[in-house]
């Protein structure tokens, strides 16, 4: 998908190629050694691509601007060795075995401009994995078939990304919040995902403009299959903000006056039950007094009875 006229591939590997001869002066080389089954020249390239590699190569020399990896059997890239490489401006990590990118692995790569982690085993990018590379301009990671989720705001702070290439993954989802911020941004590669073509992927099929001859095609639901993102962003946004047509009126209507009679109804059996109860607390209260009487005149008989004898006798 490109959001402008894309530069070629060669261009930008020869912008990288400039950033290593004009950059900021390359720290002193503090080891004059070389990695085991590595190449290393003047030019501060390290070669170690297609050497069987299990862990990522030690003694590095610090000033090292340019390292290639790939085509090895590498599982982990190790933060503490790797941020030692703060000079670093080229990284290949293509057709490895990595399963992880952790918060702290570029750390204090900040001059970093191209990272290739495409043919690898990743499931996940988190919200801060490529937070530090400020300098970052191209960013490959194709041909990860585990790879279902990237944080929304796993690019928030690479404003100078250029170049984004997450094709032929497992992603079937992709939050563009972060994307549509990045002011240098002019190509996004997308194909060869199973993306799917429901209200919760609207914002990227609206966002998409394809000229990949439908490569980035719909993976779900079934109806939509095949179909290419750009097409079906206007067919979502009206089957997710459907207007209110005139039985939704109706029954709005009719539903109100439900609750407005129950509540009437409710109010007056309310006002009922409040008037019986005053009732029969009143009842009751004139039943104890007139017992209260009776009880008093009992009282007062044997009294006068007595008081008569006496003055009989």
């Amino acid at each position: 998908m490109r959001l402008a006229p894309q530069p070629s591939a060669r261009p930008l590997r020869l912008m990288v190629l400039f950033l290593l001869a004009t950059g900021v002066t390359a720290s002193p080389l503090l080891s004059s050694g070389c990695p085991d089954r590595c190449v290393c020249d003047d030019q501060l390239v390290v070669q170690c691509a297609g050497q069987h590699l299990t862990t990522f190569p030690v003694n590095l020399p610090l000033a090292t601007r340019q390292l290639i990896i790939s085509n090895n059997r590498i599982v982990e890239l190790p933060a503490l060795a790797l941020n030692y490489l703060s000079d670093l401006v080229y990284l290949d990590c293509s057709n490895n075995s990595l399963t992880e990118i952790s918060e702290s692995t570029f750390g204090n790569l900040r001059k970093l401009a191209y990272l290739d982690l495409s043919f690898n085993t990743l499931s996940r990018i988190e919200d801060r994995t490529f937070g530090p590379l400020a300098s970052l301009v191209m960013l490959r990671m194709t041909d990860n078939p585990r790879l279902s989720e990237i944080h929304q705001d796993a690019f928030a702070e690479n404003a100078a990304l250029q170049v984004l290439d997450v094709s032929r993954n497992n992603l079937t989802v992709l939050n563009i919040t972060s994307l549509i911020a990045l002011p240098s941004l002019r190509s996004v590669g997308l194909s060869g995902n199973p993306w799917s073509c429901e209200c919760e992927n609207e914002d990227l099929c609206l966002w998409v403009h394809l000229e990949d001859e439908g490569q980035t095609v719909c993976g779900s639901p079934a109806d939509m299959q095949g179909r290419r993102l750009g097409e079906v962003g206007i067919q979502l946004r009206s089957l997710c903000h459907q207007t209110l047509g005139s039985w939704d009126y109706l029954f709005f209507v009719v539903i109100g006056f439900v609750i407005f009679a129950a509540g009437t109804v409710s109010a007056w059996l309310m006002g009922v039950v409040m008037v019986l109860y005053e009732r029969y607390i009143k009842k009751k209260d004139e039943q104890l007094d007139a017992d209260e009487e009776d009880e008093g005149g009992e009282m007062g008989r044997p009294s006068r009875a007595r008081s008569h004898h006496e003055m009989s006798n």
